[in-house]
């Protein structure tokens, strides 16, 4: 019987899709008490390698979950690893990524603790290894763990070294040809003890890595403040403004270039997204508000080649204040982007639209005009958008990672049953009507 109620309720989910030409793949039940399985700052929650696709998650009991399906089949072939982490803190999300050579390499359970790390055992495998360090060094205090896929078939991992209001930004890469990894930046953006950076990555086509942050002076969230750019043409050896000047490294708050200011108090908020066009121009996600509005707006921040420029996205009436520590219960999720040449997809969820998968989509900038869809008919409540970076970059297809999770402000869990955890096939060819 419970297996007849599975498969009727994953055909009537694919049914609610059949209109709208996206579908709703089913993978399996997972923890859905925080929002720990649908964090912006997870990065891979999904990856394509060549016909294979592969998905991470804590189960209902808190256990890493790592599965994989072929491309376009709906059975999933999932393995519940040895390792668990504290789910009742949202910070600890899984974060994975496959190499070029194929080895799967999966990260997870951090907020200022030691470095969890494993790779599997073998090209495909979803068997993991032991734990294991990368460098061996500054790995005690590890925090928002994030992989970057290279197109030689590294990949880079960076995080957080320290707290909030007092941490550091660390890069290391993966030599796929040695199967070693190597340390890149002790300390790439410096917070010098008085601050930290909360940043959000992204590498182009040509292997262009583009980083953007905020800076935070405490561990509230109402001390972030502007937005800041960097970028590295060479594996994040050397790192350049968007005029092409050099950055004396590691970059402190006096040094770095402001793509744009933003006070203190205005509901800036940190870890988004970014991605960057064919010429290597820079896209950032992210809102706050302005000074004369109590109503934090989406924004998208990028740069032509020659200016930084900055507009809204949409337009909300609904007010909020970000304030205090830890895991916040906000009313939108952080923002999601990714482009082809002819359309940028912003991706996002609003209570002021059902807390549904929503897209906006721009096909020309300096009109200002943005097109509203919802991808869901039904609310995700907690969730944030993290997609298939790989499967976008190689065939412009939208896989999105969804779930209904709950959150409560603070670290607070809420009582809700484990949800099914979905991938979002998206049709985005219904956006050109």
């Amino acid at each position: 019987m419970k297996q007849i109620l599975l498969i009727v309720t994953f055909l009537v989910s694919n049914c609610l899709f059949l209109s709208s030409k996206h579908r709703l793949v089913e993978v399996a039940p997972a923890y859905s008490s925080t929002s720990v399985n649908t964090t912006i700052f997870r990065t891979n929650s999904l990856v394509t390698r060549g016909d294979f696709q592969y998905i991470g998650f804590y189960d209902a009991d808190g256990s890493v979950v790592v599965g994989k399906r072929t491309l376009g089949s709906t059975q999933w072939t999932l393995s519940k690893t040895p390792y668990r982490g504290n789910v009742q803190d949202a910070h600890n999300g899984i974060s994975l990524m496959v190499d070029g050579a194929g080895y799967l390499h999966v990260s997870f359970d951090h907020h200022g603790h030691a470095l969890r790390y494993a790779k599997g055992l073998a090209p495909g495998s979803l068997q993991l290894g032991s734990l294991q360090s990368m460098i061996g060094s500054d790995e005690q205090d590890v925090t928002y763990p994030q992989f970057y896929a290279l197109p030689n078939g590294d990949l880079l991992f960076s995080y957080r070294s320290g707290a909030s209001g007092r941490g550091n930004l660390v890069l290391n890469r993966y030599d796929v040809a040695e199967a070693r990894w190597l340390r890149v930046q002790d300390v790439l953006l410096d917070g010098e003890g008085k601050r930290n950076a909360y940043a959000q990555l992204c590498v182009d086509d040509q292997g262009v890595i583009h980083v953007s942050w905020v800076w935070r002076e405490t561990w509230k969230v109402e001390t972030n403040h502007d937005l800041c750019y960097a970028r590295s043409a060479d594996l994040g050896k050397t790192w350049k403004r968007s005029d092409g000047s050099a950055y004396v490294l590691p970059i402190r708050a006096g040094e770095a270039e402001y793509a744009w200011r933003i006070d203190p108090g205005h509901e800036l908020i940190n870890q988004t997204s970014m991605y960057a066009d064919a010429d290597g121009n820079p896209y950032i996600a992210t809102y706050w508000r302005d000074t004369v509005s109590d109503v934090p707006q989406y924004r998208l921040v990028w740069h032509d080649g020659n200016r930084w420029n900055q507009q809204p996205v949409g337009h909300r009436n609904e007010a909020f204040s970000l304030s205090g520590g830890g895991t916040k219960r906000i009313p939108i999720s952080r923002p999601q982007l990714v482009m082809d040449a002819q359309r940028l997809y912003y991706i996002f969820r609003d209570i002021e639209r059902g807390d549904r998968v929503s897209i906006a989509l721009s096909t020309n900038l300096s009109s200002g005009a943005w097109r509203i869809f919802d991808a869901t008919d039904f609310s995700v409540e907690a969730w944030e958008p993290s997609l298939d970076t790989e499967l976008w970059r190689r065939e412009k297809q939208l896989h999105l990672f969804v779930q209904r999770t709950a959150q409560g402000d603070g670290e607070k869990t809420v009582d809700l049953e484990p949800q099914p955890v979905y991938v979002l096939e998206c049709d985005l060819s219904r956006y050109d009507r």
